[in-house]
């Protein structure tokens, strides 16, 4: 069965950092990330696949995993360690297929209803956001708080549960305490590229 080896599990962001991909796992990676997330939604797809190789091969020489946010068909390609899928992308099970049974899938909620249904899916974790206020996202999903993060764990037993959202230094270890195994953090990671390295070691000391 799946499990987080450490409860920070870093995304990147290009347009946040300014950094390629694969500058910013070799940052999480430093600081001590073993399970990272791409996330980029603004590239072709030719674009794409070539920053996600690049980023595979710096995650798998420092000893992390890589996932890639939504697309399958890359992730498939490239043989990266998994897949986080949201709402609107390709189902679970049709990933599952694809990918097969040892590749890492997720999947995000944004209520306890949609976290309900997605515990009898063949997935691996669960998302579950916005914990907090966030301005990644230009359209988020109504905050959830603390008390969304309790709920949530109550419903979906003992799978694997990620939050994320405006979660920081100052309030992750509340978010783990709530019941999330693992925390997904963007912007407090990436704010200052300068420090990428030196926040992911601060964080996972909270935690």
């Amino acid at each position: 069965m799946f499990s987080f080896t450490t409860k920070l599990y870093p995304v990147t962001d290009v347009r946040i950092s300014g950094l390629s991909h694969a500058e910013q796992v070799a940052q999480f990676s430093a600081g001590g990330a073993t399970l990272i997330q791409l996330r980029e939604k603004h590239l072709s797809p030719r674009e794409l696949y070539r920053e996600a190789e690049e980023a595979l091969r710096v995650a798998h020489a420092r000893g992390a995993r890589l996932m890639i946010n939504d697309r399958v068909d890359i992730a498939l390609a490239l043989q990266v360690d998994g897949v986080h899928l949201g709402q609107d992308d390709l189902s679970p099970s049709v990933a599952r297929s694809r990918l097969g049974e040892g590749a890492v899938i997720g999947f995000s909620t944004h209520n306890v209803e949609q976290a309900q249904a997605a515990a009898n899916m063949p997935i691996d974790y669960i998302a579950i956001g916005p914990i907090f206020a966030t301005a990644t996202k230009a359209d988020p999903d109504p905050v959830l708080g603390l008390d969304g993060v309790r709920r949530v764990r109550d419903v979906i037993g003992g799978i694997p549960l990620v939050a994320i959202g405006g979660i920081t230094v100052q309030n992750a270890a509340n978010v783990i305490s709530a019941g999330a195994d693992a925390v997904a953090v963007i912007r407090a990671l990436l704010k200052d590229p300068t420090q990428i390295q030196e926040r992911t070691m601060e964080l996972q000391t909270h935690l």
